[in-house]
């Protein structure tokens, strides 16, 4: 793999993070939204990653030379998750229904927050790995200045 494919391999996996870190935070931020414009609670995003297709002539003829195993990811979808909302008692609430029961959207933050710090984490090593890489470039064009 030449270090322009780990580049772009590590600034894909840099925008799949982010996507990711921002999914989860809105999902933290909407975590007691009752009424959303679709109609009931707010549903818990979560993104899902997949190896990144190559779509330009340039970008296949360079992944053909890379080989198979330096793809990248791309973010191929965000899905709403299906589980139920929460019912709580609370009659005084604005949304609450006839039987007193308001649904709250089923987002555990705890759980969001071991996520963020996963995708946090996935970030820094994607970081870190495009910086030895720039560091790499710069000790080569060092030794070529020779």
């Amino acid at each position: 793999m030449s270090l322009f494919g780990a580049i772009s391999v590590s600034a894909s996996g840099l925008a799949a993070q982010r996507s990711r870190a921002a999914a989860i935070a809105e999902n933290l931020a909407n975590s007691e939204t009752t009424r959303t414009p679709e109609g009931g609670p707010y549903r818990r995003k979560d993104v899902v990653l997949q190896p990144e297709n190559q779509s330009s002539p340039f970008s296949a003829i360079f992944q053909a030379e890379l080989g198979p195993q330096a793809t990248g990811v791309e973010v191929s979808e965000v899905i709403r998750e299906s589980r139920s909302p929460i019912m709580k008692y609370d009659p005084g609430h604005p949304d609450a229904g006839a039987d007193g029961y308001v649904a709250l959207p089923n987002i555990n933050p705890a759980e969001e927050m071991v996520d963020l710090m996963g995708a946090s984490r996935a970030y820094q090593a994607n970081a870190a790995a495009m910086s030895a890489v720039k560091d790499m470039l710069s000790k080569s064009i060092d030794l070529l200045r020779l």
